[in-house]
């Protein structure tokens, strides 16, 4: 498979206390890679490295190009999506307000309104609260409506940030899989931050592991489920 994103060196710092130290990611076109660790680790750190969010330094290269001075604005524009944590919607504004806002880089007004559709297709009760409020929908929901949110730029990578935190674990299911047909409907890659290890690796093709900033492990998700020291410290086994 082609690389959609390489990654070389990645470090970043807040107020100039170094919390990456010399990351190396690579996701494949049509791929779903997890990236694993504790609280604190550093994985949050790394999806705002990306977007070019935070004081970053290395070489970050998306469909061939080096994206790795460019402001977060033109990052977005070429195809990569952020789903923060803590979900990020405007919650003062109506579910279909916040979709709109997802696509205000785009001109091609036509085809906005067919990508809402397409949103609305994955997730049908976006559509039934579309007029809702934001800030009234479940947590489920507002998650649901900032994965759609991000869906409307049409990205070619889209960066998952703790998707299953405060959810039931029936929601968490129901999200997941949502992210693998998008996948195999789009050729969409997935870049995903999460705590709940086991559902992430089984979502997964490549799985990282991020400890105090640094990659200690790699490999296929079955591979790195079957380590021993992932099935003690992430797998509870």
């Amino acid at each position: 498979m082609t690389a959609l994103l390489e990654v070389n060196n990645l470090c970043a710092s807040y107020r100039g206390n170094r919390v990456l130290h010399g990351l190396d990611l690579r996701i494949e076109t049509a791929s779903i890679v997890t990236l694993l660790g504790a609280n604190g680790a550093g994985k949050t750190t790394t999806l705002r490295a990306l977007c070019h969010m935070v004081d970053s330094a290395g070489e970050v290269r998306f469909n061939g190009e080096n994206i790795s001075r460019l402001p977060t604005e033109k990052i977005v524009r070429l195809g990569i999506a952020h789903v923060p944590d803590g979900r990020g919607t405007f919650t003062g504004l109506s579910a279909e307000e916040n979709l709109q806002l997802g696509s205000y880089v785009r001109k091609d007004k036509a085809e906005v309104a067919l990508d809402r559709e397409r949103v609305y297709a994955y997730f049908p009760r976006l559509k039934e609260r579309r007029k809702q409020q934001a800030g009234t929908l479940s947590g489920g929901e507002q998650q649901m409506l900032a994965i759609g949110r991000a869906l409307m730029l049409r990205p070619k990578l889209l960066l998952l940030d703790e998707p299953s935190f405060g959810l039931a674990p029936l929601v968490v299911q129901e999200i997941f899989e949502i992210m693998r047909l998008i996948r195999e409907k789009e050729g969409m890659s997935i870049l995903l931050v999460e705590q709940n290890a086991a559902i992430a690796l089984e979502l997964a093709d490549y799985a990282y592991l991020i400890e105090t900033g640094r990659l200690v492990l790699s490999g296929e998700s079955g591979e790195v489920k079957r380590n021993d020291a992932v099935r003690r410290s992430y797998l509870g086994e």
